[in-house]
């Protein structure tokens, strides 16, 4: 449980896994493009995909979400 409330991590996974490949652009940028514009032709492994490069993202929102709730509770 330590591990995904260190910022440090949660940081290099965004940076690494979360925009993995980098060039032409980020995937997760490219799939969530494909994703908005109507997802023709996405196939299983695409939604998963998305998933599994997403998933820092919704580690770091998630650990916001838990610093703001702990500085309002204080």
């Amino acid at each position: 449980m330590k591990l995904i409330n260190d910022w440090r991590v949660i940081i290099l996974l965004c940076l690494t896994l979360g925009l993995a490949p980098f060039l032409p652009e980020p995937h997760i940028i490219g799939k969530l493009r494909w994703l908005a514009g109507g997802a023709n032709g996405m196939a299983p492994k695409d939604y998963f995909d998305i998933i599994l490069h997403g998933f820092p993202f919704i580690l770091l929102i998630r650990l916001i979400y838990l610093k703001i709730t702990a500085i309002n509770a204080a």
